[in-house]
């Protein structure tokens, strides 16, 4: 299948590491043109040149903006006015005991991992219903549908995500405008071997480490190991296209057999 994403512009949230920054990658080398987001201008500016020189020929937005509050997003939409493809990548991820976690840190997770995305949908997909054609995504977890004892508030988010996408994908139904969720599954990340070692010993090596991990707390998945970040973007990238077309309102599973079955 060729995938070709020219004359489209993609907003790729949270996107200077792990999943955002593959799929921003992948987005690039489909031909579109790519805003790279991230808090800190520095770390933005190296994102980008890691990309250009990844993706040689790129064309690539530097956009550093804090998305958790209203101001960053308006800031974000000053910088980018016209959006074709939004993916709404941006989280936050920890563990804590249920009984621990405040109040101001389960409106905080709340606030970055759903209305971060919702503000954005707002603001972008007016244009995209206006022009006939548009794209946007929501990056779920598997702890959407199996809640994780260890990491409530972050599960209640990312299930959030799931009514929001079908949610907006209702309001955007008949003009030409998909809406979809993408449910991943644990993933290989910087962040998340960082997790991974907080339940495991720090002394194993990161392949056994990886492996317990695996056994220990996700033994659902049928994959039995991390999924790497480019499998996540290969989902995107096609949800991104044309030939994506017929696919809306949906929650798409890039989990490795995790989740043993799924919300309507």
């Amino acid at each position: 299948m060729h995938i070709d994403l020219s004359g489209r512009t993609a907003l790729v949230t949270g996107s200077t590491q792990g999943i955002g920054a593959a799929i921003a990658a992948g987005l690039a080398r489909a031909g579109a043109r790519v805003a790279v987001n991230g808090r800190d201008e520095r770390r933005v500016a190296d994102s980008v040149a890691a990309l250009a020189k990844e993706v040689p020929g790129a064309v690539l937005v530097p956009v550093a903006a804090d998305l958790s509050g209203e101001d960053g997003a308006e800031q974000v939409a000053r910088t980018l006015p016209r959006v074709d493809i939004l993916v709404n990548n941006l989280g936050i991820f920890g563990t804590a005991d249920p009984l621990e976690i405040t109040d101001a840190e389960w409106r905080r997770y709340f606030e970055v991992n759903v209305l971060a995305a919702v503000r954005l949908t707002r603001l972008y997909l007016p244009g995209m219903t206006e022009r006939g054609w548009g794209r946007v995504q929501y990056v779920a977890s598997d702890s959407a549908v199996v809640i994780p004892a260890e990491m409530i508030h972050y599960g209640m988010s990312k299930t959030a995500l799931l009514a929001v996408s079908r949610g907006f994908a209702k309001k955007a139904a008949g003009t030409g405008v998909t809406v979809n969720s993408v449910i991943a599954g644990p993933t290989h990340t910087g962040g998340v071997e960082d997790f991974v070692y907080e339940l495991v010993d720090r002394d194993l090596p990161w392949d056994e480490a990886q492996r317990a991990f695996m056994r220990r707390y996700r033994p659902q998945s049928l994959l039995q190991r991390l999924i790497e970040p480019e499998e996540i973007a290969h989902m995107v990238v096609y949800l991104s296209s044309d030939q994506a077309s017929a696919t809306t309102g949906g929650a798409l599973r890039v989990d490795g057999g995790y989740v043993d079955s799924i919300l309507p």
